[in-house]
């Protein structure tokens, strides 16, 4: 399987990354900033089959395009797409700066839909396209202060995959969002300092692997939870 996952320089992508790739046949496209972390990632892979990608999802979709051509000319097609990376800013609703909300919007959602729209000419039937939101983002779930422009984008793509779900279902491409609780991951650490997540990101990432490889034989345009506990 041709494998695209954001966010894979750490936590939970990173993870999910390295478990995909325990797969010989599987070709992990890994994307992150950071340009050190990837190659320590695609170091520690034993098959050498992570690709790193060193791009700013945030940015110019000229950036997206030329990914959809390398990949193009390398593999083909694309099986499936992780939209994993995320920002989040815990602060007042009214203490959120202009560049703050900017910043949680794109990474959370504007990005992952660009991202879809930009590589879905490479896939077809029976392709999976997941993306990571949050319990925060879902609807019912116990909310938390200063958390609220992160959860409304979580919460947006929570919807967006719904509709990408009724677009798509004729050509057989699924979309399903996974909406995880408390993790032990960097970025859980420093919006909740002191408080120990119940699972940890390794466990989670063989969860969100296992989906994004078989899930779709069960679910499409879903919106699941996937916690214990919230913070």
């Amino acid at each position: 399987m041709n494998i695209v996952i954001t966010g894979a320089s750490s936590g939970i992508g990173r993870d999910i990354a390295l478990k995909l790739a325990e797969e010989q046949g599987n070709k992990i496209y890994a994307i992150s900033r950071s340009k050190s972390a990837l190659t320590s990632l695609a170091g520690e892979c034993a098959n050498k089959n992570i690709t790193p990608v060193v791009l700013d999802i945030t940015g110019a979709r000229s950036s997206l395009r030329e990914l959809k051509n390398s990949i193009a000319a390398e593999a083909g097609s694309i099986d499936i797409i992780i939209n994993n990376a995320g920002f989040l800013i815990n602060k007042p609703f009214t203490e959120h700066s202009d560049e703050d909300i900017a910043a949680l919007v794109a990474v959370n959602f504007t990005a992952p839909a660009a991202i879809v729209s930009e590589l879905l000419p490479l896939m077809s039937r029976g392709s999976h396209v997941v993306n990571i939101g949050s319990m925060g983002g879902f609807q019912g779930s116990m909310k938390f202060s200063g958390l609220s422009f992160y959860s409304a984008a979580k919460g947006a793509l929570a919807v967006l995959t719904e509709c990408l779900a009724a677009e798509y279902a004729e050509r057989g491409i699924s979309f399903n969002c996974l909406c995880p609780g408390a993790v032990q991951t960097e970025m859980f650490s420093k919006a909740f300092p002191g408080f120990t997540a119940p699972v940890s990101s390794s466990d989670m990432a063989a969860f969100v692997a296992d989906f994004a490889v078989n899930g779709n034989r069960f679910f499409n345009g879903k919106i699941l939870p996937v916690a214990l506990s919230v913070p």
